[in-house]
């Protein structure tokens, strides 16, 4: 197994915590999952662009403090490795919806930790499954 297969294979690993602890309303583990010391983003549907550890945990203090948990999980995870940083772009299942989501982790005194998430809408013709690729110019 290469270092890469074992990086990409704990990056997938931190990403379903990450949905766990969104599904569980558990502030405790999503705050443990970002990073400390490195600079986070994050943008929620609809949100603003959220900069900076302090505003991005209350967000998710603010999301997981409602009193019935999101039934949420993602699909189709594909990890791309990038040396100390890693990116994970999967579908984010829920009741009613699908939204495509990134998550970028990075290395954090020799962790890897969160250092952004984007979630938004699916466009309806891609939940019935790839198109084929159009030249925009």
């Amino acid at each position: 197994m290469t270092a890469q297969t074992t990086d990409g294979d704990a990056v997938l690993a931190l990403n379903q915590a990450f949905y766990r602890a969104f599904a569980s309303l558990d502030f405790a583990a999503m705050d443990a999952l970002w990073a400390r010391h490195l600079p986070v983003a994050c943008l929620h549907p609809g949100w603003t662009l959220l900069m900076g550890r302090e505003t991005v945990m209350d967000s998710w203090r603010a999301l997981l403090a409602g009193p019935q948990p999101p039934s949420i999980h993602p699909r189709n995870e594909q990890v791309v490795m990038l040396g100390d940083t890693a990116l994970v772009l999967c579908e984010e299942v829920m009741p009613g919806n699908v939204c495509v989501a990134s998550n970028l982790f990075a290395r954090e005194e020799g962790a890897w930790r969160l250092v952004h998430h984007q979630a938004g809408p699916l466009a309806p013709a891609a939940e019935r499954g790839p198109t084929p690729a159009r030249r925009l110019h």
